[in-house]
């Protein structure tokens, strides 16, 4: 399964776009997850990187699997929950148990807010 698709580069926001925005006004576009254990990555903005290192926009693209990485901005939901930066290849690196790989929600759709998963995580 590809974590990343077009229409998920279509939808999401460019990096630093929503830093005015109050968290329940800031969508989550895609969740990752470890389906063996509590981490989960809900990313909100993201910025592709070209292979000069230039970063360029994800909406703007026609083919992002030609990029070097893609650097999401989101929460972290793991051992510490904490807004901050998470990258494509990391994600795709990980190997778990019997060969396990972080997933994409394909069910989580893009009515979730930022405020909503920081308090149902920090409950």
């Amino acid at each position: 399964m590809d974590l990343l698709t077009k229409e998920i580069c279509q939808k999401i926001p460019a990096l630093y776009s929503q830093e005015e925005k109050k968290p329940e006004d800031v969508k989550i576009i895609v969740k990752f997850f470890t389906p063996w254990s509590h981490w989960t990555w809900y990313a909100t903005e993201a910025d592709g990187f070209d292979n000069n290192g230039d970063i360029v926009s994800l909406a703007t693209l026609p083919n992002w699997k030609e990029l070097q990485d893609v650097r999401f901005f989101g929460f972290v939901a793991g051992d510490f929950p904490e807004l901050g930066y998470f990258h494509l290849r990391e994600l795709e690196s990980v190997n778990g148990p019997f060969g396990l790989r972080i997933e994409r929600d394909l069910h989580y759709g893009y009515e979730h807010t930022l405020k909503e998963v920081m308090d149902k995580v920090e409950r």
